[in-house]
């Protein structure tokens, strides 16, 4: 946990390294093979270039390792007191106020990084993600190194209709996942709407590969296949019995091409770790997340991510049915934490910090956790998101789309 702000504290050395060095340059001397400058741009020039008095960067750097040695001590308190809760559940005891820290993460109060100091590199260059794949990489990948291609909805309806009967199949209720499709992607999401996307402008660029109904990051999908793949080709297979022709024969390919998704998936043991390196380090952990986008199997993928939280629930004593808000705080902090706040006493919910719920790098990164600050505004805030996008026309399809599924299930009893 703390190897990336060791990494920042060696970065603020380095920084102070260049800034001493920038200051022992001859300030007057020029580049002999630059373009002759006025005068106004030498004197801009030479106003930019003035170091920093080495007082005021080692006071600089002073504050800021004080502020990184906090942050240190605050995380690890944080998974601290989370192992303690996990061990206290395990071994059915109660959960107390005190199990929780109780303060905001630290904010650094002290001086500004002094001009003229470079600033320090976040984090080192051989961790860096590369760039997110967008949907059509996804599909390229499947079908190159698969030979797979999903089968597209005729339309959004045609998929939302897909999606509900087997999200109520499986147990999931309308209100549920209605209300979260809407929170998900702002009430007008389409089946393969990815993050960052939702409403596109020019130049804009994914934030993440979370991608549907349900935001189903590719390490999910991994995951999922490896987990949950053979009852999906069990699926196809009975799917495709019941037609004929050439749709029977595509539906049949598909299901050969999953089976080869599914094995590829297992090759790796079954951790969320090595899951996450194969769905962002390589091509054909990239192809695996193309299922998302097929009429048939994406539903599978959406309806498992969600059932397996409830199931989840249930197993550790949940036995109520878990309210939409409650079901998306497991979709969107993960199973082990969601459940944390689905189980939290309310009196404890407006004095326990959202930080409780994320690792550092994951706080850092979502602004709906630091925004609201405490568990009772973010379940308040992912309500209110719920009412407002759930009046949405893409949300009142989803609701039709439940109400005929539904309609169609009774008719068939």
């Amino acid at each position: 946990m703390g190897m990336n702000r060791r990494s920042i504290r060696q970065a603020l050395g380095l920084a102070l390294a260049a800034a001493l060095l920038f200051a022992a340059a001859p300030a007057s001397v020029e580049d002999a093979s630059a373009e002759p400058k006025t005068e106004k741009t030498k004197t801009a020039a030479k106003t930019a270039a003035k170091p920093a008095p080495k007082a005021k960067i080692d006071e600089y750097l002073a504050a800021k390792a004080a502020y990184e040695k906090s942050l240190d001590a605050y995380w690890d308190d944080i998974a601290t007191k989370r192992r303690a809760r996990m061990t206290k559940r395990r071994d059915k005891q109660q959960i107390a106020l005190e199990d929780y820290v109780l303060t905001q993460p630290p904010a650094y109060d002290g001086p500004p990084r002094p001009a003229g100091m470079p600033a320090p590199r976040r984090e080192p260059k051989d961790v860096k993600l590369p760039p997110i794949p967008r949907a059509g990489e996804f599909i390229r990948a499947a079908g190159e190194h698969f030979q797979f291609v999903p089968h597209r909805p005729a339309s959004e309806i045609d998929f939302k209709r897909a999606y509900a009967r087997v999200a109520l199949a499986a147990g999931l209720t309308e209100e549920q996942a209605v209300r979260i499709y809407a929170f998900e992607t702002g009430g007008n999401g389409s089946y393969d709407v990815q993050a960052g996307l939702t409403h596109p402008k020019k130049g804009s660029k994914p934030i993440s590969p979370a991608v549907g109904y349900n935001q189903l990051l590719s390490t999910n999908s991994v995951g999922l296949l490896a987990a949950k793949g053979d009852e999906f080709v069990k699926t196809l297979q009975e799917r495709a019995a019941a037609l004929q022709g050439d749709e029977r024969s595509a539906l049949e390919r598909r299901a050969e091409a999953l089976k080869r998704m599914i094995a590829h998936s297992r090759s790796v043991p079954y951790a969320w770790a090595e899951h996450d390196k194969m769905a962002k380090f390589t091509a054909k952990g990239y192809a695996l997340h193309a299922a998302i986008f097929d009429r048939d199997i994406g539903p599978l993928l959406q309806t498992q991510k969600l059932l397996d939280s409830v199931l989840f629930a249930r197993r550790n004593g949940w036995a109520a049915p878990l309210t939409a808000a409650e079901l998306e705080l497991m979709n969107f902090t993960g199973d082990g934490s969601g459940f944390d706040m689905v189980t939290m006493p309310h009196e404890f919910r407006d004095k326990v910090p959202t930080a409780n719920f994320f690792q550092p790098r994951g706080y850092s990164r979502n602004p709906i956790a630091k925004r609201t600050g405490t568990v009772a505004r973010l379940i308040a805030s992912i309500e209110t998101k719920m009412d407002r996008a759930s009046q949405l026309p893409g949300a009142q399809e989803m609701v039709a789309a439940f109400r005929e599924a539904a309609a169609s299930k009774q008719a068939s009893q």
